[in-house]
């Protein structure tokens, strides 16, 4: 599934997180990279600054964990640390999937990866997030705040940038539930399940659609 998430971030946020990246060091992306990603890989992320990274930590993190569409979609289990990517003229990620197993001294799997947008698409030329599906390749290129979830399995490439900035966070994500066909019949179900929990929370539809849903997370989720 792939899923956009409008204004995960506020202006306010944005801004921040601007200020403190207009002065922070980025190095040689590949340097985080596997031998196979390396090999398709040309952009820059930010230098290991401890103190930098959590205050990017605390601001991003305040408005993922309370997302109910996030929370929804992904399952979340387990969320690495964001990596803070920029793409510059000249730029891309050729095709590739993202690593299974990531973490140095903690281990996860990466079901889910996300990608939030910090700079308008109006600040760069290219650098659509291309993501390979079953209906064919969707391009993804959206407001800055806003953000996209798709499977970490999923083949995906950003496209060159031909001009401006191409300016990003990115994460991933291990699901309480690692198959995302049926991560998708959650989010679907759970989308239902609220909107009745709102509108008719008595009725006898909502209370089954209810236990449907808590009955199948608790079959299918890996604790």
């Amino acid at each position: 599934m792939l899923l956009q998430i409008p204004e995960l971030l506020n202006a306010a946020q944005l801004d921040k997180l601007h200020e403190l990246l207009a002065r922070a060091r980025f190095v040689d992306g590949r340097l985080t990279a596997g031998m196979a990603a390396a090999k398709v890989k040309a952009n820059e992320e930010l230098a290991p600054d401890p103190e930098l990274l959590q205050r990017l930590y605390r601001i991003v993190m305040a408005s993922v964990g309370h997302s109910a569409a996030f929370r929804s979609a992904a399952l979340p289990a387990k969320v690495a640390d964001f990596i803070f990517a920029r793409y510059q003229p000249g730029m891309h990620y050729g095709d590739h999937v993202d690593d299974p197993i990531m973490g140095q001294r903690t281990k996860f799997r990466t079901d889910v990866s996300m990608t939030i947008f910090l700079n308008p698409p109006t600040a760069y030329d290219g650098g659509e997030l291309v993501i390979r599906t079953p209906f064919g390749e969707q391009q993804v290129k959206l407001a800055a705040g806003h953000a996209v979830v798709y499977p970490s399995a999923s083949v995906h490439r950003v496209a060159d940038v031909t001009r401006g900035e191409r300016l990003v966070a990115l994460t991933w994500i291990q699901s309480f539930v690692r198959d995302a066909a049926r991560r998708e019949l959650l989010y679907e179900l759970d989308q239902s399940r609220e909107h009745l929990l709102k509108t008719d929370p008595d009725s006898a539809v909502t209370k089954n659609v209810d236990r449907a849903y808590v009955n199948l997370l608790r079959m299918w989720a890996d604790v």
